[in-house]
């Protein structure tokens, strides 16, 4: 009984980690939207997560190289949207242009590396709570 209860109060701590983490990367990632001004490009906060999702051209994504800058790239935030009405389905939309990557103030371009992660880890969670909400369409698992 003991141990079923352990296992019950690790995952409510897990899950109550991640609660608060989330909590906290939105706050952060809403300045982030701010300083780097994609509020210009995008009215509404909440309307960047209507994107299929946002990328980085000019410094790398990598767990192993994370921020690293690519020579000759330019900085850039890019953002892909999805239309299924349109001709041409998926289309690239800039949301932040910087210039050539290694001109870029290395605090600046941490901001924009630190902005897509929040956002991926923003996004993933909404993806999450869209595939649960798909599954519970199924009803119960059978037994």
């Amino acid at each position: 009984m003991s141990s079923a209860l352990d296992r019950l109060k690790n995952l409510t701590n897990k899950i109550s980690g991640y609660e608060t983490a989330r909590k906290e990367n939105l706050v952060v990632l809403k300045k982030l939207f701010d300083d780097l001004g994609i509020n210009k490009k995008v009215d509404n906060f909440t309307q960047l997560f209507d994107f299929k999702a946002v990328n980085l051209s000019g410094a790398s994504l990598q767990k192993e190289n994370l921020g690293e800058i690519k020579e000759g790239k330019y900085l850039q935030i890019l953002a892909i949207s999805y239309d299924k009405e349109a001709t041409v389905k998926s289309k690239n939309i800039s949301l932040g242009y910087f210039g050539r990557a290694e001109n870029v103030d290395v605090e600046f371009k941490n901001k924009v590396v630190e902005f897509i992660i929040r956002y991926r880890f923003e996004k993933s969670f909404i993806t999450l709570e869209h595939y649960n909400g798909m599954l519970n369409t199924f009803g119960k698992a059978v037994e």
